[in-house]
């Protein structure tokens, strides 16, 4: 969770971009690096194959400024959606304040984000980690193309729950933004409560 160092006075939270592989993640966290000010971010690091497929993990601080008193910043990650790196989502997902479930629209990954919900909840579980304890947002993602899944049913399907969850696509920017403040907003005011203010 929230690393709070009252010393010093800064705050670091950390956010993860989970989903299947090829639903976007990365595209997202791309695309909040191009709107975020120099002086407020740092360089993005990001392992990739070379057909541009994330393989490890992208990582992104950004710096919020003043919180409460504490210089706060964010951490971004992403975590690789192919299905035989369980082990390096489950080590990025270890200590996060807030998730952004990246669900890839196109019918023919339906059973992928199933799959990657599934497999979010099991990490989240083995890292010790309440499901209610833990903002999460989903995010419906390639709401551009052709052959997609209707919203109504992807909520079906991975939100039962009723997660706050935004169309968006990710290629042109659409709905990342909004996303990216409503997880934001989920975090810091957990870090509030923290706080005791």
């Amino acid at each position: 969770m929230a690393v709070i160092k009252y010393a010093s006075r800064e705050i670091v939270c950390k956010i993860v971009y989970y989903g299947p592989g090829r639903a976007g993640k990365t595209t997202n966290v791309k695309y909040i690096f191009s709107r975020i000010p120099e002086k407020r971010k740092s360089d993005i690091v990001s392992m990739a194959t070379k057909q541009d497929r994330t393989l490890f993990f992208d990582f992104m601080p950004v710096e919020l400024g003043s919180f409460k008193g504490f210089h706060t910043r964010l951490q971004i990650y992403t975590v690789p959606g192919q299905v035989i790196y369980d082990s390096t989502r489950k080590l990025v997902l270890k200590g996060a304040d807030g998730v952004v479930f990246v669900a890839d629209s196109l019918r023919s990954r339906a059973e992928d984000n199933i799959w990657s919900w599934e497999n979010l909840i099991e990490n989240l579980e083995n890292n010790n980690l309440r499901l209610e304890d833990v903002p999460i947002i989903i995010e419906y993602n390639k709401r551009d193309l052709d052959d997609i899944i209707p919203i109504e049913e992807l909520d079906r399907d991975l939100n039962p729950d009723h997660y706050p969850s935004f169309p968006s696509t990710a290629t042109t920017g659409e709905g990342i933004i909004e996303v990216f403040k409503v997880i934001g907003t989920e975090v810091l005011k957990q870090v509030k409560t923290k706080l005791g203010n």
